[in-house]
This record gives structure tokens, C-alpha cells and sequence, in this order.
């Protein structure tokens, strides 16, 4: 018999979530302890695991970058007797802070895929203030023409190459006008404090979720290498969607395969 025993594991709980504000720059422990307290708080049955210092079981797929905004991020949680999903969104939600935002939830399937087999690209939405749109589109024309890309990415182990076109599906160019926030917030629908002029250039892009994953700042470091693109501040990367990419590369939302 293990020490502390906990009851086990009865159902589990998929949950989508927003990360926006001035919470896209905490780190994903930070977000990782927010929801270990909000669980607490909220009262929520959730199961533990077992030995000297038990702890939730809330299972992460991708989280997204520090530094980085959200509106489909995804974590799994155990419960050890079953919760509506409505009334599960609703607790979460009110013991978590402003800018961890729960936005729906489902019951898993017992015995269906699991989480992260579900989840295998993601949609990417990159605001370039100050860049114009047609450098923007030049630039990116020339990644898409290109086959190889290696971008050198920066780790506690020293540099590592990693191929940002391998993992790039898709990329296309918006242009959209947009106001000064003075509050300086990240909406997904691109409103920043960085905005400096009446129209600001937008890549969109669908990548693949690789090993190592290819982040925002990977196809902006790309976008560097292969056209000299340099925006003057920094962009403002909001993920807009995760799921299964089919072979029209358009992403199934990992919601709609019934567990």
C-alpha cells in the first residue's frame, strides 16, 4: 500500500483555455500552479497521486510559449467522482486570475485517444507593428520557396538547430487597421500598444508540432534568414487554434472527436 493513499482516478475532464493579457508572459509553471490553486479553491473533486507529497493530476499538452498569447490552450484533469463540464468551466474559472480564462470543457471517453494524440499542429497568428505588409509578404513568399530553413534557437545546453520550414504547413499575409490600446492589451483580434500607424501587417501560419516545437519566434528568426526581416518592435504572437491536421491542412478540433 502506497503512503497516503488517494482515491482513484474515476473520470477525466478535458478543458480549453485562454491565456491572454499580461498573463501570456508567465511561464507554463507559473500557469501550471495557478490552475493547481484554482482546483483547490474551486473545491473541484480532483484526484491525486499517491506517496509522500501527492499532488493534481492535470496532464499539459503544448503549452504555448512565454511570452506568448492563447485562445486554445488544453490540460486534462482526473476527478474522482464525475462533474458536469458546464459547472466545472464555471468553478475554474472563477478561482482562476483575469487572463487564465476557461472556455469549455468535455468529458473524456474512456478507452477514446488520448489528449495529445488529438493535437498535432497549431494555428499561429504573428501582429507585426511598424512592419509594412508588402515587406511582410516578400519575406514570407521567399520562406515558402525556400525547401530548408535552420534557425540556431538558444538553450541552457548551447545553441540548437532546428528546421522552421520542415514544420511551416502554411503561412499567408493579412493587413488590418488598427487603434493604440492605451491599456496596452494583446485582444486577439490585434489591438497593442505598439501600434504605431494606421494599418499593421499580420502573419498567419499553420505549423506542425514538432520535436523541438517551432515556436513564434522561430519563423520570425526564419523570416530574418531568408529575407533580412527585422521588425523595430516586437511582435505579438497569439495561438488561435490547436488540433489534428488533415490533408487539406485545416485543423480538427480535438473537442469534435468525442473524447
Amino acid at each position: 500500500m502506497a503512503p497516503n493513499p488517494a482515491p482513484p482516478t474515476l473520470c477525466k475532464v478535458r478543458v480549453r483555455f485562454a491565456k491572454r493579457g499580461r498573463l501570456r508572459f508567465g511561464s507554463h509553471r507559473d500557469v501550471a500552479r495557478a490552475f493547481e490553486r484554482a482546483v483547490r479553491r474551486a473545491g473541484l473533486p480532483v484526484a491525486r497521486s499517491h506517496g509522500f507529497s501527492p499532488h493534481p493530476r492535470l496532464s499539459w499538452v503544448g503549452a504555448a510559449p512565454t511570452g506568448t498569447a492563447s485562445e486554445a490552450e488544453y490540460l486534462e484533469i482526473g476527478l474522482t467522482r464525475p462533474v458536469a463540464p458546464e459547472q466545472l468551466v464555471a468553478d475554474l474559472d472563477a478561482a482562476l486570475p483575469d487572463g487564465l480564462d476557461v472556455l469549455s470543457a468535455v468529458e473524456a471517453v474512456p478507452g477514446g485517444p488520448g489528449l495529445a494524440e488529438l493535437i498535432d499542429a497549431s494555428h499561429w497568428r504573428i501582429q507585426l507593428p511598424q512592419v509594412e505588409p508588402a515587406e511582410l509578404a516578400a519575406a514570407v513568399a521567399a520562406f515558402l520557396d525556400t525547401e530548408t530553413v535552420i534557425v540556431q534557437r538558444t538553450t541552457k545546453n548551447g545553441p540548437r538547430p532546428v528546421d522552421v520550414r520542415a514544420a511551416v504547413v502554411s503561412a499567408e499575409v493579412k493587413t488590418v487597421q488598427v487603434q493604440p490600446s492605451a491599456a496596452g492589451g494583446d485582444h486577439v483580434l490585434g489591438r497593442t500598444a505598439h501600434a504605431a500607424g494606421p494599418a499593421c501587417a499580420i502573419m498567419t501560419a499553420v505549423v506542425r508540432q514538432t520535436t523541438p516545437a517551432v515556436r513564434p519566434d522561430d519563423v520570425l528568426g526564419a523570416l530574418l534568414a531568408v529575407a533580412g526581416l527585422r521588425p523595430p518592435v516586437p511582435a505579438m504572437a497569439v495561438r488561435l487554434a490547436q488540433g489534428l491536421l488533415d490533408d487539406r491542412g485545416r485543423l480538427a478540433d480535438p473537442f469534435d472527436a468525442g473524447g
